[in-house]
């Protein structure tokens, strides 16, 4: 039985076929002009299924990984701090520490561009199919401190389980209560058990984190797993948040 387009098109909608169903038409008529083979067709068919369910896969996870800012290295700018960890960064963004489950600890000044790395190699491990959690520490542990229980274990589930995990900004405010000491404790000891990266950025040197835990046990606790096949980079110059300012406030002076 032969049926029409809009048939097929029903067809195609009943078994949730988006990718085919939009290319559908333009395929025919590419078949028709070029004489192509059924088969290659129905592969060229077959592809657009597959591309547009991974652009899905994509989004969703992109979506779900409390990314705000699709980043590359591609856009950063290695001249304004020459000195700064480059190859490394770039041997980050090609994911091999996630495959074999180890983690990154990128520290230096504030503004010189460690949140932009690692966001850029949570965004490349997103569209190489890799689930990703990326925190904002300190908005992190308030907003679990005030979630519900059933809430909290279902979030520590998504943290667990994802491939990599990203804690930006660590120790921003300088100090963080007991309950997120501890439960940052339980992060890296849980993803450490099984094998899964973190990526951890801090404007704060480790030597210090015991004073900021307020406990010096548990910083050793949290360090011991973390920088167990760890890669540390180093980030040191000036800041691009301030060379911004200052270009934006010399514009403003320049038009009035």
């Amino acid at each position: 039985m032969t049926m029409t387009l809009p048939e097929i098109d029903r067809c195609l909608r009943q078994l949730r076929l988006s990718g085919i169903r939009d290319t559908l038409e333009t395929r025919v008529l590419q078949a028709q002009g070029a004489s192509q083979p059924f088969l290659e067709t129905f592969c060229l068919l077959l592809q657009d299924e597959l591309d547009r369910r991974q652009s899905r896969l994509i989004a969703r996870r992109y979506q779900q990984s409390g990314l705000e800012e699709k980043l590359t290295l591609a856009e950063f700018d290695w001249s304004f701090n020459p000195k700064l960890p480059r190859q490394a960064c770039f041997q980050l963004h090609a994911l091999k520490f996630v495959a074999v489950g180890e983690n990154a600890l990128l520290i230096g000044k504030p503004g010189t561009g460690k949140s932009h790395v690692a966001k850029a190699v949570a965004y490349q491990a997103i569209l190489q199919g890799h689930k990703v959690q990326y925190l904002e520490a300190d908005d992190f542990f308030h907003r679990y401190a005030l979630s519900p229980a059933a809430q909290r274990e279902a979030r520590l589930r998504s943290i667990f389980d994802c491939d990599l995990l990203v804690l930006d900004d660590l120790f921003l405010a300088r100090t963080i209560p007991d309950e997120a000491g501890a439960l940052l404790q339980t992060l890296i000891h849980q993803r450490y058990k099984l094998h899964r990266s973190v990526i951890v950025t801090s404007n704060r040197v480790v030597q210090d984190w015991g004073a900021y835990l307020r406990d010096n046990t548990m910083s050793t606790t949290i360090l011991d797993r973390l920088m167990h096949h760890c890669h540390l980079l180093e980030f040191d110059g000036r800041s691009y948040r301030l060379k911004e300012a200052a270009e934006a406030l010399a514009r403003k002076t320049q038009s009035t």
